[in-house]
């Protein structure tokens, strides 16, 4: 049977904190795939978006309090549990959010953080070594979410880079990771 949105953010956003935790001390200032961004940029912006998308949902204007890099491993945990929170609330996939992409559905803001923490997930396995264990449910949802709304974004809003060749027959997450502008290796 298959699974909801929400439970397939919740499995993402589970995994990316698995990865989160096992980054070790010296490896925090690691370039990413991600240009500009080290080990410890991404991390913190995921728990930023995390919490920025659960406060829209709230429709809270309030901005949250930064992280310290210590923290960043219990602040992406409590950061995706109160943004599955908020998408869980009663009614809460049915409303239209304001998020840094302008005013989009629910739905589409849940999908929009279900790839951030698939791809920032590889990007962070990449740089520090590690072997994601994303379910294969979630990364199809998401691969299909980017095929079909990547060329809705304006390309001078493109938070991604321009897709990447990638083999057909790899692994579906280094397919969306090569959708998304990142240099997949060959042979996965």
């Amino acid at each position: 049977m298959a699974r909801s949105p929400v439970e397939l953010l919740a499995a993402a956003l589970d995994e990316a904190g698995r990865l989160v935790e096992g980054i070790g001390p010296d490896q925090w200032d690691r370039p990413t795939p991600c240009a500009e961004w080290s080990v410890g940029d991404l991390t913190g912006h995921l728990v930023a978006g995390n919490r920025l998308f659960a406060r829209a949902l709230r429709e809270d204007l309030l901005p949250a309090a930064p992280v310290e890099r210590d923290r960043y491993a219990v602040a992406l945990r409590e950061s995706a549990d109160e943004l599955v929170a908020a998408f869980t609330a009663p009614g809460a996939l049915e409303r239209v959010v304001v998020v840094p992409f302008g005013r989009v559905p629910a739905v589409v803001a849940l999908h929009l953080r279900l790839v951030e923490a698939l791809v920032h997930g590889w990007d962070l396995a990449s740089a520090t070594g590690q072997v994601t264990r994303f379910d294969d449910e979630s990364v199809e949802r998401g691969l299909e979410f980017s095929r079909a709304k990547l060329s809705e974004v304006p390309a001078d809003r493109s938070p991604f880079g321009p897709p990447q060749p990638v083999d057909p027959q790899a692994p579906v997450l280094d397919r969306l990771a090569a959708l998304l502008g990142r240099a997949v290796p060959q042979g996965g």
